[in-house]
């Protein structure tokens, strides 16, 4: 038997099953992330800092935590709105589960936000309020639970230069 053809055609078989793996675990991994729904927004502003630049936040809210973003990248902001359940089809407009690279800070304009943590706890916001998502691997969902359309800006820290300053995440389980 010929050694050469036995090596490409045990070649080409690797190749293909390695191939039809990626397929395959790229839609399963599709399939498990929650996208967002009723919600649209401004195009982002990017800037990068001119010079470097560290941020340290410190937020007390029962716990103390330090924020700490050395030599950050860009910053991103824009405005986002998120429909009601009465102008998205008796749906809750929401962001789908996600994280942020660094801090972000979020300035409710109008509505009222509720904000559920990878662990289920639920904190809300109403027009006027502002807070600080931590980043860094925080997994979050922002749902408009109101009767009117929800309306904020968000300021986003340390994003990669030209990168996304929203990481899709996984559902972490059933928190409504």
């Amino acid at each position: 038997m010929n050694r050469s053809f036995f090596r490409t055609t045990l070649s080409a078989h690797k190749l293909a099953f390695f191939i039809i793996l990626g397929v395959v675990t790229t839609a399963a991994g599709a399939v498990l992330l929650t996208p967002g729904t009723g919600v649209s927004s401004t195009t982002p502003t990017r800037a990068s800092f001119t010079e470097t630049t560290d941020i340290k936040v410190k937020v007390g809210d029962g716990k103390q935590e330090v924020i700490h973003v050395p030599n950050a990248a860009q910053t991103v902001m824009h405005k986002i709105t998120i429909k009601s359940a009465i102008d998205n089809a008796g749906i809750p407009g929401s962001t789908g589960w996600h994280s942020h690279p660094g801090p972000v800070v979020v300035l409710i304009e109008s509505g009222v936000m509720t904000f559920y943590d990878d662990d289920c706890s639920v904190r809300t916001y109403t027009a006027g309020q502002a807070f600080i998502d931590s980043g860094q691997g925080h997994v979050h969902i922002a749902r408009n639970e109101g009767s009117v359309d929800l309306v904020l800006a968000a300021t986003y820290f340390d994003v990669p230069v030209g990168g996304p300053f929203r990481i899709d995440a996984d559902a972490p389980g059933t928190c409504f």
